[in-house]
């Protein structure tokens, strides 16, 4: 995928990009033939059409490709990369106005990315002369980021555990230099990770905190933290088998959290890396953990059971208490975490939360310009009274049906009290159909986004 974007070619195959509003000056530039070829073949600047033009030897002459009127609300500036994935093999260049190069050039190879772990899937053989001004290097780090962990959101349980994905993390700290320190199973209760070793203990795939640390010691400390749980029954509060299918999924956090710092580490920003993976299975056995249990957690706090559905909180939030005693600089969080943020923003859109207005300005501002979009949600401060417990400090659920991603957002910003900054996101971590640069099946979401925050704040001298 990623030898798809390439400097120069000695005859790329032009794509010209037209709109309704610009297909007559797009005509003008074109010969005859083509202009009657493209009116029997009733396109005419369409958006989300394209047509392949032939030559008089059958071979591909160039192709037009419609997207939507300059001034349209909502326009995708991946439009232009879904292309990777329908023409056939060559090399193309994009002629017309772009959006955004920089974004065209990103989608073509996350358009063009294919998991063949289980299948012979046919390769994206169209390659694409990177628009002037686009740093070739730095698109396909990212693009490769986001392959690999996509790579590990489709992978179903059955192959993807706690060992395996201790072992991808291992391979990256490897690639990069990077120094990993893994507590497994019962060691989690002697290093003071109760609530990690309460909901992966009924698994025979040992749980674990994966700890992976990169860079110079006095460089800004930056703490990513990703949610893996690998395959989420419900626990004892089971899920209905149509909630449980896409559930190998339900590590989707700790895959955006790692390739976030593959980013990082890929572009060699100035900051102390760290990243932090809490890795369960949430199975069903008699030492599993029940409704009403109260947990201890490595922050001290107490915790009432309200449903054991509600497990990647509890993970997260020994790690969070973690991350937080060295007082870092920046913590984001990743998590599959609620149905709730998908009832109210859909499966496009993650929320975001964060105390830090200047965070959340930067989200705002940078999220529509690398296209990784999320929307803030409040921390809403009188419903923490939601999370009242009368036996221990407080129950990880609201018990109600009201502002679940909040009230589980609420449940995690307790756990955070010294680090400069902290985000947390409530991704979905799947496209259930294919977008531009979206193809369907695991997505990773907000990864890139953090990743251009991070440069903002730490650039390179």
């Amino acid at each position: 995928m990623t030898d798809l974007l390439i400097a120069s070619a000695s005859a790329p195959v032009p794509i010209y990009l037209a709109s309704s509003d610009d297909w007559q000056a797009v005509q003008a530039r074109l010969p005859a033939r083509v202009v009657r070829f493209a009116e029997i073949s009733g396109f005419a600047g369409q958006a989300g059409r394209h047509l392949v033009v032939p030559n008089a030897r059958g071979d591909v002459a160039l192709v037009l490709a419609g997207q939507p009127p300059e001034g349209q609300r909502h326009r995708d500036p991946f439009a232009p990369g879904r292309l990777s994935a329908l023409l056939p093999p060559g090399d193309y260049v994009l002629r017309g106005r772009l959006a955004d190069p920089a974004a065209a050039a990103l989608a073509w190879l996350l358009s063009a990315y294919r998991f063949a772990r289980y299948r012979t899937v046919a390769p994206v053989e169209a390659r694409l002369v990177a628009p002037r001004g686009v740093e070739i290097a730095e698109t396909v780090r990212i693009a490769e980021a986001v392959a690999a962990s996509r790579d590990l959101v489709n992978t179903p349980a059955n192959d993807l555990g706690p060992d395996e994905l201790e072992a991808s993390v291992r391979a990256l700290a490897a690639a990069h230099g990077a120094q990993v320190h893994v507590t497994l199973g019962d060691d989690l209760i002697a290093a003071n990770f109760p609530m990690i070793h309460a909901v992966g203990k009924a698994s025979p795939r040992a749980p674990r905190l994966i700890d992976l640390s990169w860079g110079e010691a006095h460089h800004p400390k930056v703490t990513l933290v990703g949610k893996g749980v690998v395959f989420d029954t419900g626990g004892l509060n089971i899920k209905p088998d149509n909630a449980m299918l896409l559930m190998k999924k339900d590590m989707g956090g700790a895959a955006a959290a790692i390739a976030t710092a593959r980013m990082v580490m890929g572009a060699r920003l100035p900051v102390r890396l760290r990243l932090l993976v809490p890795a369960v299975e949430n199975a069903i056995a008699g030492n599993a953990f029940r409704p009403g249990d109260v947990l201890q957690s490595r922050k001290g706090f107490t915790v009432e059971i309200g449903n054991t559905d509600a497990e990647g909180r509890l993970i997260l939030a020994d790690a969070l208490a973690l991350a937080d005693e060295e007082a870092p600089a920046f913590i984001a969080d990743f998590a599959t975490l609620t149905g709730a943020a998908r009832v109210a923003l859909g499966p496009d859109l993650p929320p975001f939360y964060t105390h830090d207005d200047g965070l959340a300005r930067d989200l705002e501002r940078l999220a529509p310009k690398v296209h990784d979009p999320v929307w803030r949600l409040p921390l809403w401060g009188p419903y923490d009274q939601l999370l009242d417990s009368k036996i221990a400090t407080l129950n990880h659920i609201s018990g109600g049906p009201f502002a679940g991603s909040i009230t589980a957002a609420l449940f995690l910003s307790r756990f955070v009290d010294k680090a400069s900054a902290h985000v947390h996101f409530d991704i979905f971590a799947w496209n259930p159909t294919t977008k531009s640069g979206r193809p369907e099946g695991g997505e990773v979401q907000a990864a890139r986004l953090i990743h251009a925050v991070l440069k903002a704040r730490y650039p390179r001298s």
